[in-house]
């Protein structure tokens, strides 16, 4: 992939500047499944999830939810 020109890059500000996304908050998108859900992470978690998706080459949302399938099959 080339770089961009200034004067392509000025064009795709402008672009995206003037053309807002028109967003319909009781419409659930591809993201969402029943509602959006936010977690937070302590740094070691984070750093954890990181690496672990960097090697498994999944996503965060797939380890996440491989780890929590694991851990239920432990404990029935």
């Amino acid at each position: 992939m080339t770089n961009m020109t200034e004067e392509e890059a000025d064009a795709l500000d402008e672009y995206f500047t003037t053309h807002l996304p028109k967003v319909d908050p009781t419409k659930g998108g591809v993201t969402t499944r029943h509602g959006f859900r936010m977690i937070a992470l302590d740094c070691l978690s984070e750093d954890y999830l990181l690496t672990m998706t960097l090697a498994t080459k999944k996503s965060p949302t797939e380890f996440i939810s491989e780890m929590v399938r694991e851990r239920i099959a432990l404990n029935p």
